[in-house]
């Protein structure tokens, strides 16, 4: 596939971003930036998302949005990530902590509902 010079020189432009932000590249980046034409898009949509000043959720509510999420489906480096993002916004020890703890248990809560109606199936318990 021939790679578009105008998308490689944004998605250039968009890892050196940030890594001046962030100190870092996260590898998905790193490794979807390979296919400028998907990377573009992808980067573009995170940035509408997370970084959109004119949204209705601020600031660090978003990044504990994010962590909430990321502690719910298990994303070991998202987590990381955005735990670090929520700090750098001003949110708490104990807003990280909290945030984290709603996302583990709506998580537990959607493996029990699973787990549970099964259980009732079995043991013929009517729910």
């Amino acid at each position: 596939m021939q790679e578009d010079p105008e998308l490689r020189a944004i998605t250039d432009k968009i890892l050196k971003a940030t890594e001046e932000l962030y100190g870092f590249v996260p590898v998905t980046n790193k490794v979807l930036s390979v296919r400028p034409d998907l990377f573009v898009p992808s980067a573009n949509f995170s940035k509408s998302i997370l970084e959109n000043e004119n949204g209705a959720i601020q600031g660090k509510y978003k990044y504990l949005l994010a962590v909430s999420a990321a502690a719910a489906l298990g994303g070991e480096h998202c987590l990381r990530v955005q735990i670090d993002h929520a700090i750098k916004a001003g949110a708490t020890e104990d807003e990280v902590l909290e945030t984290i703890m709603i996302g583990s248990f709506m998580s537990m809560t959607r493996s029990q509902s699973y787990a549970l109606r099964a259980f009732a199936d079995a043991y013929d318990i009517k729910y």
